[in-house]
């Protein structure tokens, strides 16, 4: 008669993985936003995970919780395993569909920088599809489906350009400013993310000027566009105001301006091998094919059977 002994229960991949980020991230919120999960379920996998193994990972206190010895020997190895299963993903990914290339980048960043790209982009690469996913924070590109990240960081790796602040209005309001004082009388629209731009431009004048609070949006493209309507003045972030200056639907009235140490930055966190849709996307939208000369079309990627 065969002896079918009882198989030892195996550790859910959920709850493994909610253990792992929690851990590197230092808290069951942060975990949960990498994971597009809420902290409730967090804790939950965890706490499966612990009743599993008989034994705690993490311990308690009323500021939040910290690794046991047994989750801190842990951690290393289950992090090495899923950065390698997420290149596993992301390289089964590319092979599935090697002509699609993924960006996820800052709402404004997507509708005031890369979105007007696009149209050069497609005719200089027609075989290449380009998804772009709007996200308020850069993901971990080891462990989503995302080739590239197009954000605002203090990073010089990858670096576009340094990101510049500085007052900009409609052309009908910029004729009634003749100084930063003159700011005073006018509606200075904020947007939600960078809240504090105003006071971080006006700190750097010898006499600042008051700042009256207008109108808050949520997303810095509206604020944008109801400047261009004439609302009122807006802090503008140069790289995401190039077109409106060129085209003369905003003006900058003041020539004072704050370099803040931090810049546009596109960046991978795998190496983008040569020939790939990605590296193509990635060196176009660094070079500028319009300023200088057009970069060779890629080559699809070698396929084993």
């Amino acid at each position: 008669m065969p002896v079918a002994p009882p198989r030892p229960k195996d550790l859910p991949l959920t709850a493994l993985r909610a253990f792992e980020a929690a851990a590197r991230l230092n808290g069951f919120a942060a975990a949960a936003q990498e994971l597009g999960v809420t902290p409730g379920a967090v804790t939950a996998h965890i706490k499966q995970l612990e009743q599993t193994l008989g034994a705690p990972l993490f311990t308690r206190t009323p500021r939040g919780v910290r690794l046991t010895t047994l989750g801190q020997q842990s951690l290393p190895q289950f992090t090495q395993a899923f950065d390698a299963l997420g290149q596993a993903i992301n390289d089964l990914r590319a092979a599935a569909a090697p002509r699609t290339v993924h960006i996820a980048t800052l709402p404004a960043i997507a509708q005031l920088w890369l979105s007007p790209r696009l149209p050069a982009l497609r005719a200089a690469a027609p075989d290449i599809t380009v998804s772009i996913t709007a996200l308020e924070h850069p993901p971990n590109l080891k462990r989503s489906p995302y080739d590239l990240s197009l954000f605002f960081g203090p990073e010089p790796q990858g670096r576009l350009t340094p990101d510049t602040l500085f007052p900009v209005c409609a052309p009908s309001l910029a004729a009634r400013l003749k100084t930063p004082q003159d700011i005073a009388r006018f509606p200075c629209l904020s947007d939600a993310t960078w809240s504090d731009d105003w006071q971080l431009w006006a700190q750097t004048l010898p006499d600042p000027p008051h700042i009256p609070q207008g109108p808050t949006f949520s997303l810095y493209a509206l604020a944008v566009e109801e400047c261009v309507n004439g609302a009122g003045l807006l802090i503008g972030h140069e790289a995401l105001v190039a077109n409106h200056l060129k085209d003369g639907r905003l003006v900058a009235p003041f020539p004072q301006r704050l370099t803040l140490p931090r810049g546009l930055r596109l960046w991978s966190d795998r190496p983008l091998r040569a020939g790939t849709a990605a590296k193509f996307v990635a060196d176009w939208l660094r070079h500028r094919p319009a300023d200088n000369a057009p970069l060779a079309s890629p080559t699809p990627p070698a396929t084993h059977p």
